[in-house]
C-alpha cells in the first residue's frame, strides 16, 4: 500500500530541520482548522497560534492563507500521481492497475491525518493560486480516463464513466466527513471494486486484489 506522510510528524536535526518542522507544523495546524472550524473562519493568526509560531514566522513559509491551502491540496494529489507513474511502468492487466490506483487513492484521502479532500468543495478552489493543484488533479483524472479507455469503454461513454470513477474515488472525503470512524480499508476495497464495475470489467476476484496490492508494494 502507498504510504502517506503525516503532516507535522517527520523530524530531523539542525537549522534546516527547524524550518522544515515549522512549515509542517503550519500545515498540520491549518489542516486541522480548515477541516474543523472552516476555511473562511480560520485566520492566519489562529493557524500560527495553533502551530506554536509567531504570525510573522508563518508568513516566512507561506505568504498567504491561500498558499497554505494550495500546499495542503497539492499533497492530496501528488502521492496518487506517483502511484500512477509507477503503475504505468507495469505490464499488469488494465483492471489490476486501475484497481490498484483507486485503492491507493481512496486510502490516501481516507486515512490522511485531516480530511483534506473535503476542501475540494471550497469556492476558493478556482483561485489562481491553486492553479497547480487543479492541473495536477486534472492530470490524475486523465490517468483514470486512460485506464477506463483501455478497459474498453466506448468513446461516447468515456467522459461520463471517467467522471463517475473519479467522483466515486473522491467521495471518500464526504463519507469520512459524515462518518469520522469509518473503516477506510473496507471502503478502499469496495470503492476499487466498484471502479472496475463502472469500467465494465466485471466483478474483481481475490486474485486480482492480491495482484493489485503486490503492484503497490513492489
Amino acid at each position: 500500500m502507498t504510504k502517506t506522510t503525516g503532516v507535522g510528524r517527520p523530524r530531523a536535526s539542525g537549522a534546516a530541520a527547524s524550518k522544515r518542522e515549522a512549515r509542517l507544523a503550519v500545515l498540520d495546524a491549518a489542516g486541522e482548522l480548515f477541516t474543523g472550524a472552516g476555511y473562511a473562519a480560520t485566520t492566519t493568526r489562529a493557524i500560527a497560534e495553533r502551530a506554536g509560531l509567531r504570525q510573522a514566522s508563518l508568513y516566512y513559509h507561506f505568504p498567504s492563507k491561500e498558499d497554505i491551502l494550495a500546499a495542503l491540496l497539492e499533497d492530496t494529489v501528488r502521492p496518487s500521481l506517483d502511484v500512477a507513474g509507477g503503475l504505468s511502468a507495469q505490464l499488469a492487466p488494465v483492471g489490476t492497475r486501475l484497481w490498484a490506483l483507486a485503492y491507493a487513492d481512496i486510502h490516501l484521502l481516507g486515512s490522511a491525518r485531516h480530511n483534506l479532500g473535503a476542501l475540494y468543495l471550497l469556492p476558493e478552489i478556482s483561485s489562481p493560486r491553486l492553479a497547480r493543484f487543479r492541473a495536477e488533479r486534472a492530470e490524475l483524472k486523465r490517468v483514470y480516463g486512460s485506464l477506463v479507455a483501455a478497459a474498453g469503454v466506448p468513446g461516447d461513454l468515456l467522459g461520463i464513466r471517467t467522471d463517475l470513477v473519479f467522483g466515486l474515488v473522491e467521495s471518500i472525503a464526504i463519507v469520512r466527513r459524515d462518518q469520522p470512524d469509518l473503516d477506510v480499508e473496507a471502503h478502499a476495497v469496495e470503492g476499487a471494486d466498484s471502479v472496475l464495475r463502472l469500467a465494465g470489467l466485471g466483478e474483481p476476484d481475490a486474485a486480482l486484489r492480491v495482484s493489485a496490492r503486490a503492484l503497490l508494494e513492489g
